[in-house]
């Protein structure tokens, strides 16, 4: 046995201290650090005879590196296979955070139901029972699909053995504990004891594992942010619990893109893949109103179209007010002063309100000019032709900047059914004999003119 070590440790953002003291200095929250134990007894390996993965490892010329691609595995859900990058590594460790009752759970149930492969769903926070109840409501029942109910890593680690699955679902990490560490479960060091486990079995046996994380009130995930360093892929499940459609991201992936995204619809059967999340972006309306635009924008290599809504009215209380959703409040200050000094749009004195629909937030600089349609359009209180559509980006002159991969933009509103798209005048378009219309603009003065004369 060897001695017993303990360390002081940050229980918000997991910064370890050689003693006690009020304050931390990494986040300044105060009467966080609480004292742990790391050490209570030598570790033996999580399987107890030795593999030829255990030899020490030997180091390799780069040219003499096996290149061949891994063979990923089929999740048999499109949009997750997209953010992951074309399906699940093995032995790799993956992260997935979110808000309570966003869905984690029953994206992952959902997912390790429908598995081709042996599946083991170790849950900590439900019984065997309450799974059973949410699995029929899900989908029927796979004979894939193991279910435990267990939190001691060393429980855990000996059904796998008996099992040998293909896969290890852990719901969730903040959950476990391993006798290695004396302190409760979701602290600091149990988080990391344990998930250095299971990285260590990924590792040697060639399985995946799909973690399940807590976040914190900030919106991050739970314990320190080295659990992230030491994964393989972290995702983020986004949405609010009022809306109906869930977004998932990566945050990080070290085997593909951290650009796309997945869309899911919440039903009561359970997810629901978006294919076509164009559809559910835009308002489907008969009437022409004021004050919307639509803009075509990428999120990863998937091309969306999305619904720009402003509102623009006097000022009643004195001091004007700028409010937006789903997109960034300074962007649209600097566009409206943008209109003020080189447009001549007296928007000073007025409220403007700016929402993007379906609960979305959009970065891209290439739905400013849809911005710039939809504060207009409300403000001349002229609604805006439902076949036009924009793609470009505001300048602080004023001029209508190029954006990239405009024919990507182009191809998705001609095939929507738009008539007419406005892209700047210096971008170079590859396209030709488009049934679209392709209005090409210099400055905010050419848009006003052409949309409201």
């Amino acid at each position: 046995m060897s001695k017993v070590k303990t360390s002081f440790f940050c229980q918000n953002c997991g910064t370890s201290y050689a003693k006690w003291q009020g304050q931390c200095n990494a986040c300044k929250e105060w009467n966080t650090i609480a004292e742990e134990i790391i050490q209570k007894q030598d570790k033996v390996a999580w399987k107890s005879e030795p593999t030829p993965s255990n030899r020490a490892p030997k180091p390799l010329r780069i040219t003499e590196i096996d290149s061949t691609q891994e063979i990923r595995m089929d999740t048999t859900d499109a949009e997750l296979n997209r953010v992951l990058g074309g399906g699940i590594v093995p032995g790799s460790l993956t992260l997935l955070g979110g808000e309570p009752g966003i869905g984690k759970s029953t994206l992952l149930l959902q997912i390790s139901l429908k598995l081709p492969y042996k599946t083991l769903y170790v849950s900590g926070e439900e019984s065997q029972k309450q799974i059973k109840m949410r699995a029929e409501r899900i989908t029927p029942s796979s004979d894939n699909c193991y279910i435990l109910t267990e939190t001691k890593t060393q429980n855990i680690f000996k059904q796998i053995e008996a099992i040998e699955p293909e896969i290890v679902i852990i719901d969730s990490i903040q959950t476990l504990h391993t006798d290695y560490i004396e302190s409760t479960a979701g602290s600091i060091s149990q988080i990391r004891e344990t998930t250095a486990e299971l990285i260590k079995f990924a590792k040697e046996t060639n399985i995946p594992v799909i973690l399940i994380g807590h976040i914190t009130k900030d919106g991050n995930i739970a314990g320190p942010k080295i659990l992230e360093h030491m994964v393989d892929t972290v995702l983020q499940f986004e949405g609010d619990r009022n809306h109906v459609y869930r977004i998932l991201r990566s945050l990080k992936n070290r085997f593909g893109s951290t650009a796309e995204i997945g869309i899911y619809e919440m039903l009561g059967s359970g997810l629901r893949e978006v294919s076509n999340p164009s559809e559910i972006l835009i308002s489907h309306k008969d009437e022409e109103l004021s004050g919307t635009a639509i803009a075509t924008t990428l999120e990863g290599m998937r091309p969306l179209m999305i619904e720009i809504q402003s509102l623009v009215s006097t000022a009643v209380y004195g001091t004007p007010q700028r409010s937006t959703t789903g997109y960034n409040a300074k962007r649209l200050n600097m566009i409206l002063a943008v209109l003020e000094k080189r447009a001549g749009f007296r928007l000073g004195a007025k409220d403007v309100f700016l929402n993007i629909t379906g609960g979305i937030s959009v970065d891209d600089p290439a739905i400013d000019l849809a911005v710039v349609a939809a504060i207009l359009s409300s403000n001349e209180d002229i609604a805006v032709n439902k076949g036009f559509c924009f793609a470009g980006e505001v300048g602080l002159s004023g001029e209508i900047r190029p954006v990239n991969r405009v024919d990507q933009r182009i191809q998705e509103a001609e095939k929507l059914g738009f008539t007419t798209i406005f892209v700047s005048k210096y971008n170079k378009i590859a396209l030709k004999n488009t049934g679209i219309k392709i209005e090409l603009v210099a400055k905010i003065e050419d848009v006003a003119s052409m949309l409201f004369g």
